[in-house]
C-alpha cells in the first residue's frame, strides 16, 4: 500500500518545508516522522519508506529511529493518548496506583486503545513535571496532581466527548493527529494559551528573589569547546560500521576523549 496521490502531494509539500530548516536533509527525520504520524495516527511502513526516500537514507535507518523513541507509534492509538507517569516521584505520590486502577477501569493496558478508539493508555517513564506529581498527560498536555478518581473521570469524559481542559497550556485539547502535526513543526497558534508555569515551578525563583540570591558568575577563563561545530567536524553519512568516523572529532565527544 502506498499513499494516494493527493496525500503524497500534501505530505511532500510539508516535508520539503521541514527539510529546508536543516543544513542536512537527514537531520529532519524526527519531525518528518511526526508528520507521517499526523496523517495516519501511527508510523506505518508507508511512512517509513516516504521518510527514507525524501531524506536519502534507508528504511532500516528510519526504522531504527522509530523503534527507539516511544513517541512514535507503530500500532493505532486513541484519539486521545493518555500517559500516566510511573517514574520515581510520581510513583511515590501514587502513580502506580493510578495506573493500576485506570487500566482496569478502561479495560486496556500499555499502548492499547479502547474499542471505540477514543482513548489509549501508556505508562510514561517521566513527564518532566515532578513538582506537580503525580502527573498525567493527554496528547502531551499536562494534567497535574492526579488521583485514581480524577484519572478515571478524565478518561470517561474524553470517551463521552466532554470538554476537558489541561491543568496548564492550551485551552483546548488537540487530537493525537493534531498534536503530531504540531510536533512536526506546524504550530496551531495556541502555544501561549493558559497557564505556562504554575506556582510550584516558580517557587524556587520566588525564594531567590525574596532572599536576594543570585547565580554565581560564570568562569569566563574556563576553556570551552569550540561552538558551533564546524562543517569539517561532521562526518558525511553513512560510514561503515566499526570504522573510524571521518573528519576531526568534535571537542568533548567520546571519540575526542579517546584520542
Amino acid at each position: 500500500m502506498t499513499y494516494e496521490p493527493e496525500v503524497r502531494e500534501r505530505l511532500e509539500r510539508d516535508a520539503k518545508l521541514i527539510i529546508g530548516r536543516y543544513p542536512r536533509p537527514r537531520s529532519a527525520l524526527l519531525p518528518m516522522l511526526h508528520l507521517v504520524q499526523s496523517e495516519e495516527g501511527q508510523v506505518t511502513q508507508d511512512g517509513i519508506e516516504f521518510c527514507a526516500e525524501l531524506l536519502g537514507i534507508t528504511p532500516a535507518q528510519v526504522t531504527g529511529v522509530v523503534t527507539f523513541y516511544t513517541q512514535y507509534k507503530q500500532a493505532p492509538v486513541g484519539e486521545y493518548h493518555v500517559g500516566v507517569c510511573t517514574n520515581t516521584l510520581c510513583a511515590i505520590m501514587g502513580g502506580d496506583q493510578i495506573w493500576d486502577e485506570l487500566s482496569e477501569h478502561a479495560g486496556v493496558g500499555h499502548d492499547e486503545a479502547t474499542a471505540d478508539g477514543k482513548v489509549s493508555l501508556e505508562r510514561i517513564e517521566c513527564n518532566a513535571a515532578c513538582d506537580f506529581a503525580p502527573v498525567m498527560m493527554v496528547n502531551w498536555e499536562f494534567f497535574d496532581n492526579m488521583t485514581p478518581e480524577k484519572a478515571k473521570k478524565l478518561v470517561d469524559d474524553l470517551r463521552s466527548g466532554e470538554r476537558v481542559l489541561p491543568s496548564r497550556g492550551a485551552e483546548n485539547l488537540a487530537t493525537w493527529r493534531e498534536a503530531s502535526r504540531v510536533l512536526a513543526g506546524f504550530p496551531d497558534g495556541r502555544a501561549g494559551e493558559g497557564v505556562q508555569a504554575g506556582p510550584e515551578s516558580l517557587r524556587g525563583l520566588k525564594l531567590a528573589q525574596e532572599r536576594g540570591w543570585a547565580a554565581p558568575r560564570a568562569d569566563v577563563d574556563r576553556e570551552r569547546p569550540d561552538e558551533p561545530v564546524k562543517p569539517e567536524q561532521i562526518a558525511e553519512p553513512p560510514h561503515e560500521p566499526g570504522k573510524p568516523i571521518p573528519g576531526e572529532a568534535k571537542p568533548g565527544s567520546q571519540e575526542g576523549r579517546n584520542k
